[in-house]
């Protein structure tokens, strides 16, 4: 991607079709296929995910100074850790030196930093880290960026159970008002645009609860590859949805 002002990025989303004024409120990002990157042209798998940071960073970029309210960036789901211990290891290493540069640019942009994700699974270094980073950006009230690591849709709404069960709230009073309270982040509204590269067609266990209406996007464009014009694609596609949620269209 090439570096843009934001004046810059809003003039050339004019010449894109895509309306401004209708963006999603709410992006999900499963970014797929940095290890096939990297195979693909002859390279260890580690490779894809470090230029895999690169479109990380920028994507993140243009979606604040697009006006997009809030995004989340799945990083490291909890089948995640049935690949090779290296290539974990290799994984968490990135997200520490990946957390320790953003801080900055998170501060500069009122961008507020939120993982979701069992983080008592993670090493202490990274887990702390990413703690700070939280309690660092909490004020922030830009961008609203989501980071799932060691993320799973199920384990969320099994955690979400057990703390109601703890609760001792009685079943005739959960509402999904409630129980959406019990979630990760009980903050996150739900997903209006899913997007998967790579071109997988799954949802590989992700948002389960959040983006039960989200319109789905899905490119052949592997993530370390992924471009702006590939963003602003995948939003042009969703503004031409007919968004419906059970209903006949007028």
């Amino acid at each position: 991607m090439i570096r843009k002002t934001r004046e810059d990025l809003l003039n050339y989303i004019s010449t894109k079709s895509v309306d401004i004024n209708l963006l999603p409120h709410h992006i999900a990002v499963i970014m797929d296929g940095n290890g096939r990157w990297a195979v693909n042209k002859g390279l260890p798998r580690i490779i894809g995910h470090k230029n895999g940071y690169r479109v990380f960073h920028d994507t993140i970029q243009y979606a604040s100074d697009m006006g997009v309210k809030h995004l989340t960036l799945y990083a490291f789901s909890t089948e995640n850790w049935k690949r090779p211990t290296e290539e974990v290891d290799t994984i968490f290493s990135i997200m520490l030196k990946v957390a320790k540069r953003e801080i900055a640019f998170a501060h500069e942009n009122n961008v507020r930093v939120r993982i979701i994700g069992n983080k008592d699974q993670l090493n202490e270094n990274l887990r702390k880290t990413l703690l700070d980073v939280e309690s660092q950006t909490e004020c922030y009230d830009g961008l609203q960026l989501y980071i799932a690591i060691n993320y799973g849709g199920r384990a969320e709404i099994l955690d979400g159970c057990k703390k109601i069960i703890q609760k001792g709230i009685h079943p005739e009073d959960i509402t999904e008002d409630l129980f959406s309270e019990y979630l990760y982040s009980p903050c996150m509204p739900n997903v209006d645009l899913m997007i998967r590269t790579s071109g997988e067609m799954r949802w590989s266990n992700f948002l389960i609860w959040q983006a039960a209406y989200a319109e789905f996007y899905s490119t052949d464009v592997t993530w370390p590859d992924f471009t702006l014009d590939d963003f602003l694609e995948s939003i042009k596609v969703y503004q031409a949805r007919d968004r419906r949620f059970g209903k006949l269209k007028k």
